[in-house]
């Protein structure tokens, strides 16, 4: 296996499976159109931010997508991952682990001495990112009304 910065075919194979990772990653609740990724993504790839993508031969597994924040009240500047994804029938492999660690050494070399990431409760990557060290430092909490 292999992880790098994808070429361009790459790329755009990444941008089409994106609705499903943020589906995924949502747990449901968010199904974007393939317009509304681009308008997420690309003020990300604008500002520096890229993915690493992990293959084996020709096959597209999975891939993690950082970047910088800047934190609302002190203004300091992170890094942030952005979106983490491994496709369904390379799930349980430990890609994802992989591909955390690399992101987290690139963001490491980029200079940033912390790294940040927004997880939905209840999705199954919050127990890696606790394995990896990541704890809780904000709550979002909603009520329906």
């Amino acid at each position: 296996m292999e992880i790098r910065k994808p070429n361009d075919s790459e790329y755009k194979k990444v941008l089409s499976l994106s609705p499903q990772a943020l589906f995924d990653g949502t747990l449901g609740e968010a199904k974007p159109s393939d317009e509304k990724v681009k308008q997420l993504i690309e003020p990300l790839l604008q500002k520096g931010g890229y993915y690493l993508i992990a293959t084996e031969g020709d096959n597209l597994m999975g891939w993690i997508l950082i970047g910088t924040s800047k934190d609302q009240f002190t203004e300091n500047i992170y890094g942030f991952i952005y979106e983490l994804f491994v496709l369904e029938e390379f799930r349980g492999n430990g890609i994802s682990k992989l591909l955390m660690e690399t992101g987290i050494e690139h963001l490491k070399q980029d200079g940033y001495s912390e790294v940040r990431l927004s997880v939905y409760a209840g999705n199954q990557a919050l127990k890696l990112y606790e394995k990896l060290g990541f704890k809780n430092r904000t709550i979002t909490m909603s009520i329906p009304i």
